[in-house]
């Protein structure tokens, strides 16, 4: 039926167009499932310069630099403040940097606060570190799992439970 001299011969452009895409297609179709399988790299950290200002609240499963200003609660995975940010709101993260201002309460559950730090509010967290010349005003309190400490908040001030987040968020 099939003879080699015919397959490994080189024929006419025109033959060699149509077998080539049945004969290749089989072998490009293999290779599109590898790219699938290695897992995503993970994106870069989100950064809001220093002459941005946002109103309003930020959320994300990723990491956050601040270098601006927000007014607003930020909840994200790594949240970094700059040195040169202002945050008007809560701050909620699995791990929190302040380099910069901080007005209201941070939960996190590693919280760090440099040298160059100033936060105005409480401070629920897992772990903290606070560093030589960080000015903090406010309390501490230590939690298993602070990022949902505002059920256990509720449970352990059962009387002003619409209070706390009206009140603390803006005098914190």
């Amino acid at each position: 039926m099939f003879s080699k001299s015919k397959i490994n011969e080189p024929g006419p452009k025109a033959e060699d167009s149509a077998p080539k895409p049945a004969a290749e297609a089989p072998r490009q179709s293999a290779p599109e499932f590898k790219p699938s399988t290695p897992p995503k790299a993970k994106p870069p950290a989100s950064v809001l310069s220093s002459d941005l200002h946002i109103t309003g609240n930020l959320k994300t499963t990723g990491d956050i630099q601040v270098e601006g200003t927000v007014e607003g609660d930020i909840r994200a995975h790594l949240l970094t403040i700059g040195e040169t940010a202002t945050i008007k709101g809560e701050v909620v993260a699995d791990d929190v940097v302040i380099n910069g201002r901080i007005v209201g309460r941070v939960r996190g559950l590693k919280v760090r606060l440099t040298a160059t730090a100033r936060v105005e509010g409480d401070i629920i967290h897992k772990t903290i570190a606070i560093e030589s010349g960080a000015h903090f005003e406010g309390s501490v309190q230590r939690q298993d799992d602070p990022l949902s400490s505002r059920g256990k908040g509720a449970a352990a001030a059962p009387a002003p439970q619409p209070k706390p987040a009206a009140a603390e968020g803006q005098a914190g």
